[in-house]
């Protein structure tokens, strides 16, 4: 009878969704995961825990902009060197100041396609500069500025950046352009 039951709903949600693939929300994992899979190890390319903080961070921004939405659930706080992910940075803090290995396990077809081309946008725009330099690029932006004001540059801080004001600061940075 279970068999019967499984089969019966399995049939019914094939119907429903015409046998589409159903994809889950990405993760922050999952955003670090296409970009680590981005650098090419072999012409020199690297990638360290800071950048990839940074570079995760702005596909959220650039999401907030582009589709209206958050790519992913985390939310970023403002540390002294920047936005900094919690959860990725409990992931990959044995890592330090030292290069990330390469992802291989990387489900592309789980982003849909306006999620990729903000992901290859992001990497086109930021996956070129290192993490010092993208530190100080968003120590210049007003989303981690907001969320520190007040605090002494050297003050530790764990302050929301709020997704209201990373889309109203790129949205603006955009017409700008």
């Amino acid at each position: 009878m279970l068999f019967f039951m499984k089969n019966k709903v399995s049939k019914r949600l094939k119907l429903i969704y015409g046998g589409a693939k159903i994809v889950r929300k990405p993760t922050v994992y999952d955003v670090a995961n296409y970009f680590l899979s981005q650098v090419d190890y072999d012409a020199g390319g690297s990638m360290t825990h800071l950048k990839l903080q940074k570079m995760v961070y702005y596909a959220q921004a650039w999401c907030m902009v582009f589709l209206g939405k958050p790519l992913f659930k985390e939310r970023f706080e403002a540390w002294i060197h920047g936005p900094v992910c919690p959860e990725l940075w409990q992931e990959y803090k044995e890592c330090g100041y030292f290069h990330i290995p390469c992802s291989e396990n990387v489900d592309v077809d789980m982003f849909s396609v306006e999620q990729r081309g903000v992901l290859n946008d992001v990497w086109d725009a930021y996956g070129q500069f290192d993490g010092k330099h993208l530190e100080e690029l968003t120590h210049q932006e007003d989303p981690w500025l907001e969320a520190r004001k007040g605090l002494h540059p050297g003050t530790h801080c764990t302050n929301t950046i709020s997704l209201d004001t990373m889309r109203d600061y790129y949205t603006k940075l955009q017409q700008d352009e």
